[in-house]
């Protein structure tokens, strides 16, 4: 009954709470659309990708995510605790990461692990957003700021924009299974998998038809994601990186963490690209060269984690942490010094980063709240 119900709990919370990454502006750009038509084509996609991977890995649906985490034999009343919490938070629209909050629970040494791949995965998301934002901005999305998408373009967009959220939303499933099905066996049976087809399918319903919840507002708040077109590119990009991490090591990680780099580098470049636009005031002649210095050190940077792959250690990555810290600040600079208002942006995105990083902490915290109440579980 635990393991059943800490399934139930485990798919609406992590479905509940990562929709906005995959699904988030696919529903803010198709709101005039009936919510069982997205459904459909959500649900299809979901049940394609379930049952392959159920049949590719001999009954584990996680692709091989869940190898090193043993299925709990005797699981006790304590473990419904991380689905629960998220549950809760999910409801007050805090984004948190739903790897951490539920895989750290059933094995607290997979911590750093996780984390750091996570944390890779947020900074080389921010920093392509960064790179290519800047180009876009100039581009298109000032364009799609200010001329309405006409009927021709719309369908054409249309059909790009389910192409990439199918894409998308594909790669974020390989990932976000064994958040979800790490209550359960390995190896599920026909009719196990078939159940928990029906569950899934289920929740997924009730999230488009609540168009998102909650953290949906988080999407909203987000430069011109309302935009068919802008929605596109996001959610492109965004699978392109999943892609490449569902390839990078099966170590679990937090999609939360690389959607939120991706929408913090786009945010503060298209804002910043749209404000120098309208300000007089050309930017100092030493920012701009440092920028331009920054931007080619991160394009190698990025290059070298990909050529690395799985030899990237931890210390490329806290340098890689730090190389896109040092380009935000001189955005940072160079739009004080032009006069343009851009702390709302830093604060936004400070925010988002903010509630990731608590979602860590209340990771960490219910373990030790386990151990106490069980005797079971470990140091990190």
């Amino acid at each position: 009954m635990i393991m059943w119900f800490g399934f139930l709990l485990a798919g609406y919370s992590v479905v509940g709470n990562d929709s906005i990454q995959t699904l988030g502006t696919f529903l803010s750009s198709n709101e005039e659309r009936p919510w069982y038509v997205l459904w459909l084509f959500a649900g299809g996609i979901l049940t394609f990708t379930l049952v392959y991977g159920w049949y590719q890995y001999g009954g584990d649906v996680s692709y091989g995510r869940l190898e090193k985490y043993p299925f709990i034999e005797d699981m006790t009343w304590p473990y419904l605790l991380p689905p629960l919490v998220l549950m809760v938070l999910t409801r007050t629209g805090i984004p948190v990461s739903t790897s951490f909050l539920i895989l750290t629970f059933f094995k607290p040494k997979g911590l750093l692990g996780m984390t750091m791949k996570s944390l890779l995965g947020y900074v080389l998301a921010f920093a392509l957003a960064i790179l290519v934002w800047q180009v876009i901005t100039r581009l298109l999305d000032r364009r799609f700021i200010k001329n309405q998408i006409t009927p021709r373009e719309r369908t054409t967009w249309t059909i790009l924009q389910w192409s990439s959220t199918g894409f998308l939303w594909g790669q974020w499933l390989i990932q976000d299974f064994a958040n979800i099905y790490v209550y359960l066996p390995r190896d599920l049976s026909g009719m196990e998998i078939t159940l928990t087809l029906v569950i899934l399918l289920s929740l997924l319903g009730y999230i488009f038809y609540s168009r998102g919840g909650s953290i949906q507002e988080i999407v909203k708040a987000k430069t011109n994601t309302v935009d068919i077109r802008s929605a596109t590119i996001i959610d492109f990009l965004y699978a392109l990186i999943l892609l490449f991490f569902k390839e990078f090591s099966n170590v679990p990680m937090s999609t939360t963490w690389v959607f939120l780099g991706l929408l913090a580098g786009r945010e503060i470049a298209i804002r910043y690209q749209l404000s120098q636009e309208e300000t007089d005031k050309p930017a100092p002649t030493t920012f701009a060269t440092l920028g331009q210095v920054l931007n080619i050190a991160i394009l190698l940077a990025i290059g070298y984690v990909v050529y690395l792959r799985d030899a990237v250690g931890n210390m490329l990555i806290l340098g890689f942490a730090g190389l896109i810290l040092a380009r935000a600040i001189v955005f940072y600079m160079t739009a004080q010094k032009q006069e343009i208002e851009i702390k709302k942006t830093f604060r936004m995105v400070g925010s988002d980063l903010a509630k990731v990083t608590f979602g860590l902490v209340i990771s960490i915290a219910l373990v030790y709240i386990m151990k106490a109440l069980t005797g079971v579980g470990g140091g990190f």
